[in-house]
């Protein structure tokens, strides 16, 4: 083949075998499941650790994820993190001036959020998108 030759454009590389699709920068799609929720970080973030109302919500969330049906999952209103999937937090106690550790969750890493807008404090920011 030489230089100008036409190349076939190669199918585009499907994140990490997730049945997910984004496009950098733009659409990341982190899903609301079990397993995100047991990876979170947000209930040891800075943010959330002098608030009442989410620590209540990080002793509250693990009773309901083990008495819940296989393949169901808490409502994330009561659950204190997964921010990057499912918005904002509804508990009005946070500190934002605290040191946020997003980049330390393997959720984070895994959905490549250092790209996404917002890619921090979701907690106060809403999901990634």
């Amino acid at each position: 083949m030489g230089r100008d030759a036409p190349t076939e454009e190669k199918s585009p590389i499907k994140p990490r075998d997730r049945d997910i699709t984004f496009q950098r920068k733009t659409d990341f799609v982190v899903p609301y499941v079990e397993e995100n929720i047991n990876r979170c970080r947000c209930p040891q973030c800075p943010v959330q650790a002098n608030s009442r109302c989410a620590q209540g919500k990080v002793q509250s969330a693990r009773q309901a994820l083990e008495n819940a049906p296989a393949d169901e999952v808490p409502d994330p209103e009561d659950v204190p993190g997964v921010y990057c999937s499912e918005g904002t937090a509804t508990c009005q106690d946070l500190d934002f001036d605290r040191q946020c550790i997003c980049g330390s969750c393997e959720v984070w890493k895994e959905y490549d959020l250092k790209d996404a807008n917002p890619n921090n404090h979701f907690c106060q920011r809403g999901r990634a998108t």
